[in-house]
Formats: C-alpha cells, sequence, structure tokens
C-alpha cells in the first residue's frame, strides 16, 4: 500500500475528470467506513494479523480523501460535504475553544472513574475521583497535567472524535464496561457526547493513553505476550 498521496494521485487520479474523481472519493469514504467498522467489532484482534494493519490503512486513506478533493477543486469541481461531514468540521474548528473534557469509565463491580479536564487560556489541568476510592485529602484539586495545551489539542484533533458516533453499544454483554465522554467549548459550540456499554469507537485506546487512563489487566496482558 503506497503512503503518499503525490503516489495516489500520479497513479488514480491524473488526467481524470471531475466525474471520475468522485467516484474515487466515494470509493474512499467506503473504505474508510468499512475500515472503521472492522476495528469497531467484537472479534478485532482475534483473526490473523494483516499488514499494512487497518489503522494504517485508515491513516493513508484520510490522505487520499483530502488528495482527491484537492484534485477534483483542480478540474473545477466543487466538493458538498455531508451533513456528518459539516458536523465533523464545525467539531474540527471548534477545537482551539475546548474548555473542559470529562471521561467516565467502569463498570458495577470495579467502580467508575471520571477525568476531568480544564483547559483554561493557557493550561490544562486534571482531576480524578473514583466511585470506591475516596481521595486522599492532601492531593489538591486541578492537578498539573503531563503535557502542554497545545499537546493536548492536537492529540484530540488527531483522533477525529467529531466522526465518533453518539452511542456504541454491545447487546451481548450485560453487565463489563460502560464509558461516557463529554467534551465543553467556550465558542458556543453545543457539547459533544459519546458513550457506550461493552463497544468503541476504532481509536478509544487512543484517548484513554491521551486522558492517561491506565490499561486494564487484559491490555497488560496482551502486551506482555
Amino acid at each position: 500500500m503506497m503512503i503518499s498521496s503525490e503516489g495516489y494521485y500520479e497513479e488514480y487520479l491524473k488526467g481524470k475528470n471531475e466525474k471520475q474523481i468522485m467516484t474515487a472519493i466515494r470509493g474512499l469514504k467506503q473504505e474508510m467506513g468499512r475500515l472503521k467498522n472492522t476495528m469497531e467489532s467484537p472479534d478485532y484482534g482475534c483473526e490473523a494479523i494483516v499488514m499494512p494493519s487497518e489503522s494504517t490503512r485508515l491513516w493513508c486513506t484520510r490522505l487520499y480523501l483530502d488528495r482527491a478533493k484537492q484534485a477534483l477543486a483542480d478540474v473545477g469541481g466543487i466538493y458538498v460535504p455531508s451533513k456528518s461531514e459539516q458536523k465533523v468540521e464545525l467539531f474540527d474548528t471548534s477545537i482551539p475553544a475546548i474548555s473542559k473534557v470529562i471521561f467516565g469509565i467502569g463498570g458495577f463491580f470495579g467502580g467508575y472513574e471520571t477525568r476531568t479536564i480544564t483547559v483554561d487560556e493557557k493550561h490544562i489541568h486534571f482531576d480524578v475521583e473514583h466511585s470506591l476510592i475516596l481521595k486522599p485529602s492532601n492531593l489538591p484539586d486541578g492537578l498539573d497535567y503531563p503535557c502542554d495545551k497545545e499537546e493536548f489539542l492536537d492529540g484530540i484533533r488527531e483522533l477525529h472524535i467529531g466522526e465518533w458516533r453518539t452511542n456504541y453499544m454491545n447487546p451481548y454483554v450485560l453487565d463489563g464496561t460502560q464509558w461516557e465522554l463529554t467534551i465543553e467549548f467556550s465558542d458556543g459550540h453545543r457539547p459533544f457526547k459519546s458513550g457506550g456499554s461493552n463497544a468503541y469507537p476504532y481509536n478509544f485506546d487512543a484517548l484513554k493513553e491521551l486522558l492517561g487512563v491506565e490499561p486494564d489487566d487484559e491490555d497488560e496482558e496482551d502486551t506482555d505476550e
């Protein structure tokens, strides 16, 4: 699989007309949806490893899609984003105005942890609460976050959270893990909310890593292997 968006252009888009480029764009969008669905399947990771990985292929397909939209404009075409794409664009535009991120995850037996990241003009601070563990009285509120504001916002941007669905549910598991993400903005953008029960967006682990959530025991065992 080629990595270069220019290489993709040279092989598949160069010399094409508006209709042909639009056909390529639709195909790339379908491929992105297929890859996300694959990675969000409960059985993902149980099959034989295929290289390049789905995450790498998704990253490359995003590059190709951006290049295809540019090629469309070069031949005088106008790309009209769908309603869902417009929502993503609005989210991405408002990322610099994020004021608070609230992430909760847990279950009935292990308790529920909530991480609150507050963003001001220059810094970010975070607070952690657990339903089954009392916070030590000497632990201050609003601890300094392990990365600066720009790094944090860049991390949010790279996750493409605006593409996430509102709900991720696995009806075949009754207990397990529930989670909820809320992002608030200071520019009037309505709060973004997503959550689920025993089902997750394709890059959920990357979000947990950004927020400093420790991997569970199963993740650690997989790493050790």
